[in-house]
């Protein structure tokens, strides 16, 4: 139920004129989300995907051009629980002030995905403006944003997604103004993994410098803000003639749902195993000696950073809270170290 125009809610107030309030129907468009079932082959993209979808982390696809990770993607969309009331009207507040709403769209009832083009602006994606409009980073709250061919962003709009994927919240300082727009969005980026983006391939022409220039863009920083990060090359010949249809986006979901409500209940809120906190790491990520040396020997070898030894703990934690475990298991972690490349 909702009100009509501003002058009757001051009629309401100042004289106590009844309102006439009109109903919103609330369409759900699931017949055209893509699926999953779509999909052939690539089953560790796809499983990460779920996992991503599980515990709200982020993901990053680099594998070579028609290998899928487009079209994986733009599904992650259809395994996501649907939006809660709060996250409606927080995301309906923030379209409101971008001026994005209309009489055929006035509330924002299903999670946002917003896919910028690579050629986009600073300004575009954070936002501001004379009148400080959210942008793309804000409309993608309670959604995704989807960063196809992410290496190919400027490095300024690829730096300014720091802030917002640590603390969720961008901050916007302008002569006239400074203001805060609250973010919470999973970040599903594509990459090549070189210039021409046939490295995985075997008949890469690109030189170790390119390469090396080539994989810089996305910088030690950024990489350690995504917890996923997945090498898919393109299908071969069996896999691209198997007609056999894969698991559908509803069953993935199922999965999906169950562990977010796991997380919820530990919680006592909305929230997902990716915001955890030290002190939650230490209450529910809490592993046995053995696990422990094991894993930080893994870590030393591999030279990974202190920021993504959390990030390890909490995709072990959604992988064991999607088989409904209450302990981690070095299974678990061992699923999760081979996300981090």
């Amino acid at each position: 139920m909702v009100v009509k125009s501003i002058a009757d809610v001051v009629n309401f107030i100042e004289n106590g004129v009844k309102i006439d309030f009109e109903k919103i129907k609330i369409e759900k468009d699931e017949d055209n989300i893509l699926d999953f079932s779509d999909v052939k082959g690539q089953y560790f993209a796809k499983r990460a995907m779920e996992i991503s979808a599980a515990g709200g982390h982020n993901i990053l696809l680099i594998g070579s051009p028609g290998s899928g990770k487009s079209m994986l993607a733009k599904r992650m969309i259809g395994i996501l629980p649907e939006m809660s009331e709060n996250e409606i009207i927080e995301s309906t507040k923030i379209y409101s002030v971008a001026g994005e709403l209309s009489e055929k769209n006035p509330i924002i009832s299903k999670r946002p995905v917003r896919m910028p083009h690579h050629s986009s602006t600073l300004p575009a994606m954070v936002g501001g403006g004379k009148k400080a409009i959210p942008g793309e980073i804000s409309l993608a709250s309670n959604g995704i944003l989807i960063l196809d061919e992410m290496s190919e962003f400027k490095h300024s709009v690829l730096e300014a997604l720091r802030q917002p994927l640590e603390d969720g919240f961008v901050s916007i300082t302008r002569a006239m103004y400074r203001v805060e727009f609250k973010t919470n969005f999973l970040l599903v980026g594509t990459s090549n993994p070189c210039p021409c983006g046939m490295l995985y391939e075997g008949n890469c022409k690109c030189s170790n410098i390119e390469i090396e220039r080539y994989t810089k863009k996305l910088s030690g920083p950024i990489l350690d803000r995504i917890d996923l990060i997945i090498q898919i090359k393109r299908l071969n010949e069996e896999e691209l003639v198997n007609n056999k249809k894969g698991e559908s986006s509803a069953e993935i979901r199922k999965r999906v749902i169950k562990a977010r409500e796991i997380q919820f209940k530990r919680f006592k809120e909305t929230r997902t195993n990716s915001t955890m906190t030290q002190e939650e790491l230490k209450k529910y990520c809490d592993i046995k000696d053995e696990d422990k040396k094991f894993l930080i020997s893994a870590l030393e070898n591999l030279k990974i950073s202190a920021r993504v030894y959390d990030k390890i703990l909490k995709i072990a934690r959604t992988i064991a809270d999607l088989e409904g475990k209450e302990e981690l298991e070095r299974k678990h972690l061992l699923e999760a170290i081979s996300f981090k490349k």
